[in-house]
């Protein structure tokens, strides 16, 4: 793994213990995501000119039950945020299983394995702690409907984090010498070209909500962290892409 990566599990691992103080915790973690948006941005810089370091790939993701299209959704986002693309491919296997295929450049896909196993276990963790209000009609809705307002307001706050450091790389040059600026839109464009390519049919969807599940989810993703260091596969609607 690259040290820049273990750095930051390392600080994730210090923020999730229970041991740690919440202010050191707290500082943990902000420096984590600063530090993975960073290493994003600076990835793409020494990469360029050399595709054999930071080469287009893709992963199959199988995502399980329960709640497999709530991991779905959380999956496909995290993957656009960070510069990837990712289509969700339907039931695969016994189960209820599902698959997403996600397409981008090594080291972004690396970022959004990383970020989603940390959210994922927040996400389900979160869930399994609300009570759903009392005349609520259908409590699976309510429940589907704050995992949706936690995973909208998740990636509304990563998507942030990682404009800002684009923004702030504007000015640098590459390996090239080329502009950040130029270099992460060049890059942006061969990842939507393989991933149009691949999935020529595909298209958008954000999923819908319902009650106040939404808000209480929303407000969960407020609080929630943004890193993890366990891997996809730890037990822990329509076409959905990002």
């Amino acid at each position: 793994m690259n040290p820049k990566l273990a750095t930051i599990q390392a600080l994730l691992a210090r923020a999730e213990d229970p041991a740690t103080p919440e202010a050191e915790a707290e500082l943990a973690r902000t420096r984590a995501m600063e530090m993975m948006a960073k290493y994003g941005v600076d990835e793409a810089l020494l990469s360029d000119g050399q595709p054999s370091r930071d080469a287009i790939t893709d992963r199959y993701i199988d995502l399980p039950n329960p709640w497999s299209m709530s991991r779905v959704r959380l999956m496909c986002f995290i993957a656009g945020a960070v510069g990837c693309r990712a289509v969700h491919l339907g039931v695969h296997g016994a189960g209820g299983r599902r698959r997403v295929h996600v397409i981008g450049y090594e080291s972004d896909v690396q970022r959004a394995e990383i970020l989603y196993v940390s959210l994922v276990l927040q996400m389900l963790g979160g869930l399994n702690k609300q009570i759903v209000p009392f005349g609520v009609r259908s409590a699976r809705a309510w429940r589907n409907s704050w995992t949706i307002g936690f995973i909208e307001r998740v990636i509304e706050r990563l998507e942030a984090i990682e404009e800002a450091a684009r923004a702030a790389a504007g000015g640098d040059t590459s390996a090239t010498g080329r502009s950040g600026e130029l270099v992460l839109a060049d890059r942006d464009a061969v990842v939507q070209a393989a991933y149009r390519q691949e999935h020529p049919n595909a298209c958008k969807s954000r999923g819908s909500y319902s009650g106040s599940g939404y808000g209480d989810g929303a407000a969960a993703g407020d609080r929630a962290d943004i890193g993890g260091t366990r891997r996809i596969g730890v037990r822990a609607a329509g076409t959905l892409t990002a």
